[in-house]
């Protein structure tokens, strides 16, 4: 990985309402602006997650010279923290980080010509980014995202189901309580998260630093998600793209695991809606498959960008 290629820099990023100035964190891994190979900008997760858990797609641009973007999204990272905007349901919008998303494509002068992979919340963030028919976006990755929370929560509830019945009886606790941030009910998450955030034992220290970045500042995500992955209290709460994605013109790639949290229900209106779709499940992996099934991953985004 030495010999890659690797530059980062900030995006000055007007916010109307922020108070402050803002910076859009970036890192670039290989050529920019690249004789053939067109560029992949990477949305993490969250929302209010970082971009180290993604920073295995990298071997993207080791393995086939694609030239990757990374970088964390407003609110939390190594991009502007807004602690003081937490609990701010205007402020934190799916729009703000459509904008984001412009700023920083014209910031590296590659708006005309494009790929976008959108992971989890990055895939929703995608989706609606996509729905808006931006100019030089080219295909895009979709991986382990719901196409409406409500879905997602449905998912979720069929899957929590299925654990110990006295995981189930701490979740139900605490829920009811109001107490999400009890060390039982973060011990009892934790169950879910072994099953269907991601399979390996230990977890890779990049999604542990991912996790560790929302502990530190939950701005972002305690406003716009909740407390964690299946108990949603934030504004997505209600989200849908799904009557938007008949607006999708790239060609889309869906990626899932066999035991994702975003479970086949959830992916399903993108594949039914999207035009020019096609869906593509890892059956060794839950979330995080970049991470859970890495050499398979890497070929199957490489053949959908290539073809």
């Amino acid at each position: 990985m030495s010999s890659l290629k690797v530059r980062e820099g900030e995006a000055a990023f007007n916010v109307p309402g922020a108070g402050k100035p803002c910076k859009t964190w970036y890192k670039v891994y290989g050529t920019l602006p690249h004789p053939h190979n067109t560029p992949l900008v990477v949305l993490h997760g969250g929302p209010g997650s970082t971009h180290e858990y993604l920073d295995i797609l990298s071997e993207l641009t080791r393995l086939f010279d694609v030239p990757v973007i990374l970088y964390d999204q407003l609110g939390n990272g190594r991009s502007t923290h807004l602690p003081e905007k937490n609990g701010d349901v205007d402020f934190w919008t799916v729009q703000l980080f459509v904008d984001e998303m412009h700023n920083l494509l014209n910031h590296l002068n590659i708006h005309d010509n494009y790929n976008v992979l959108g992971q989890s919340w990055g895939g929703m963030l995608a989706s609606e980014f996509a729905a808006r028919q931006p100019k030089g976006l080219g295909k895009l990755v979709i991986a382990d995202s719901p196409a409406s929370m409500a879905l997602w929560v449905k998912a979720a509830n069929e899957l929590r189901k299925e654990l110990p019945q006295e995981v189930q009886d701490a979740l139900n606790k605490h829920e009811a309580a109001d107490t999400t941030t009890d060390p039982e009910y973060i011990a009892a998450t934790n169950e879910f998260y072994k099953r269907h955030l991601c399979r390996l034992d230990p977890m890779p220290q990049s999604l542990v630093d991912g996790l560790a970045w929302m502990e530190k500042d939950p701005t972002v995500y305690s406003t716009m998600n909740g407390p964690n992955e299946f108990y949603i209290t934030g504004s997505l709460r209600t989200w849908n793209v799904i009557d938007r994605l008949h607006n999708i013109q790239a060609t889309t790639l869906l990626i899932n695991g066999r035991y994702d949290e975003a479970q086949d229900m959830v992916v399903e209106p993108f594949f039914q809606h999207i035009p020019k779709v096609r869906w593509i499940q890892f059956a060794d992996s839950a979330h995080v498959p970049q991470l859970e099934e890495t050499e398979r991953f890497m070929q199957v985004v490489w053949a959908f960008l290539r073809g």
